[in-house]
C-alpha cells in the first residue's frame, strides 16, 4: 500500500460529526458548513478539519442535471419516492443519500498552492489506509455505468462504493466522499436509472448523462461481507485521524464561522429556490 498523502500529515485535527442529526438536518446546510470551514481552515483560524455527515433520503443532484430536458418529471418521481431533492454547489451528478451513507469531508488549507489532483489522492489513501485491515482492493478509477462517473470513484472487483467531489472557497478546500456502508447499491442506482430514464427519455443532449447499470454499484457490506454500521466507520475515522495527528479538537462554528455559515445557508437556499423554481 502507498504511504499516507502528505496532506493529511498534520498536528492537529478538527472533528466534527454531524452523523446522528436525524432526518431535519439538511443537505444545503451541510454545503454551508464547508463553505465556513473552507474560509476557516484556509485563513488559519482552524487546523485542518474532518466533518462526518448523514443525510436521510435525499437525491443531490448536479448542475448539470437540472438541465435534463425533462427534469420536472425526474423531480416528481424522486419525490414520489420519498426523496427531499437538493442542488450541489460542488461538481459532480446526482447521488443517492440516506441512512446507510456516511459522508466525510475533509477540509484541507492552502488551496491556491496545493493541485487540485492532491485533494482528491488524499482522500483516496485514507479511505484505503482506514479499511486496511479488511481489503487491500480498493481500487480509483471512474466506474463509467455508475452514477455521478468520476476519475477518482472508489471501487472493490470493480463495483464503485464511493465517489469523491471538491470545492474550493477562498485559500481553503472541500473534498467530500460518500461512503455506501450499508443497505443495496444496486437498489441507490436503480433509483437513479430510472430518474435519468424519466427525465432525459431519448432526447439528444449536449451533457453526456450516464447510462446506469445498477450491477457495478454495491455497499461495502455487500462487496466485504461484513456487517457495519455508519457509526462503525464514524468510529474508525475517528481513530485513524487521532492516529495521524496525536490530537483532536472538537469545537463547534465560533464566532465569525457562524456567521459565514449562515451567510453560506442563505446563499444556498436562495441558489436552490432559484433553480428549482424555474423548473415548476
Amino acid at each position: 500500500m502507498k504511504q499516507l498523502h502528505s496532506l493529511l500529515k498534520t498536528n492537529a485535527y478538527r472533528f466534527i460529526d454531524q452523523s446522528n442529526l436525524g432526518p431535519s438536518f439538511s443537505a444545503l446546510q451541510s454545503f454551508a458548513m464547508d463553505d465556513a470551514l473552507s474560509m476557516s481552515v484556509g485563513e488559519r483560524i482552524s487546523p485542518t478539519t474532518a466533518r462526518l455527515w448523514v443525510h436521510h433520503d435525499t437525491i443531490v443532484l448536479g448542475i448539470p442535471d437540472a438541465r435534463l430536458p425533462y427534469i420536472k418529471d425526474g423531480i416528481h418521481y424522486l419525490k414520489e419516492n420519498g426523496y427531499d431533492v437538493v442542488v450541489r454547489n460542488s461538481g459532480g451528478l446526482a447521488v443517492v443519500l440516506d441512512d446507510g451513507v456516511l459522508n466525510l469531508s475533509f477540509i484541507f488549507p492552502d488551496s491556491k498552492q496545493v493541485n487540485i489532483h492532491d485533494g482528491y489522492e488524499a482522500m483516496v489513501s485514507f479511505i484505503q489506509h482506514l479499511f486496511a485491515d479488511l481489503t487491500n482492493g480498493i481500487e480509483a478509477y471512474e466506474i463509467t455505468q455508475s452514477y455521478c462517473p468520476g476519475t477518482y470513484d472508489l471501487s472493490i472487483n470493480g463495483k464503485k462504493f464511493a465517489g469523491i467531489s471538491q470545492r474550493r472557497v477562498k485559500n481553503g478546500s472541500a473534498v467530500q466522499i460518500y461512503l455506501d456502508v450499508s443497505g443495496s447499491g444496486a437498489e441507490r442506482a436503480n433509483l437513479l436509472k430510472h430518474f435519468y430514464k424519466i427525465a432525459k427519455r431519448e432526447e439528444e443532449t449536449r451533457f453526456s448523462y450516464p447510462e446506469i447499470n445498477p450491477e457495478v454499484m454495491a455497499s461495502m457490506n455487500e462487496l466485504l461481507g461484513t456487517s457495519l454500521r455508519v457509526a462503525d466507520v464514524r468510529d474508525r475515522i475517528l481513530m485513524k485521524v487521532h492516529e495521524i495527528s496525536g490530537y483532536i479538537v472538537t469545537n463547534p462554528l465560533e464566532g465569525e464561522e457562524i456567521e459565514w455559515f449562515h451567510k453560506r445557508f442563505e446563499h444556498m437556499i436562495k441558489r436552490n429556490e432559484k433553480v428549482l423554481e424555474k423548473l415548476e
